[in-house]
Order: C-alpha cells, then structure tokens, then sequence
C-alpha cells in the first residue's frame, strides 16, 4: 500500500507536487495551497492510502522537489 501525506499548512504554494503528480495533487483556488485529492484530514496532516502502486514514483518524486518537505510518501 502506498501512503502518501501533506502537512498543508506549510505549504508555500510552489506548485512542484502539482507539475509532478496532477492526478494527486491540485493547488486551491481559495488559498493557493496544494490539495492531496481523495485524503482524509487529521490534526493538520492529510493522508491518502492507496493499492495504486503506479502513483508511487510520481508521488516520490513530488516528495522530493517539495521545498519545504511536507509532502511524506510510504511503500508499506
């Protein structure tokens, strides 16, 4: 399973995880902040677990260009 988390209120509004992977990320209109699509909010952090495995590489990748390194990706 792969999860995947966004600590969102650190986002700086870059749009890296955007540009790397749009099926899982999308910036808000509202506030200019990345949005993990489909995850569930707890104390801040939002997190999606999926069996999707073929969103691993771009989700790492993501987590990697992350400037401020919210962005956590698991293979468990």
């Amino acid at each position: 399973m792969v999860v995947i988390t966004l600590q969102r209120n650190k986002c700086i509004g870059c749009n890296y995880c955007v540009e790397l992977a749009p099926n899982q990320f999308q910036m808000s209109k509202k506030d200019g902040k990345s949005v993990l699509l489909h995850s569930e909010e707890k104390k801040g952090f939002y997190t999606l677990k999926s069996k999707d495995y073929e969103i691993l590489e771009s989700c790492e990748n993501a987590s990697k260009a992350c400037p401020v390194k919210i962005i956590s990706v698991k293979n468990i």
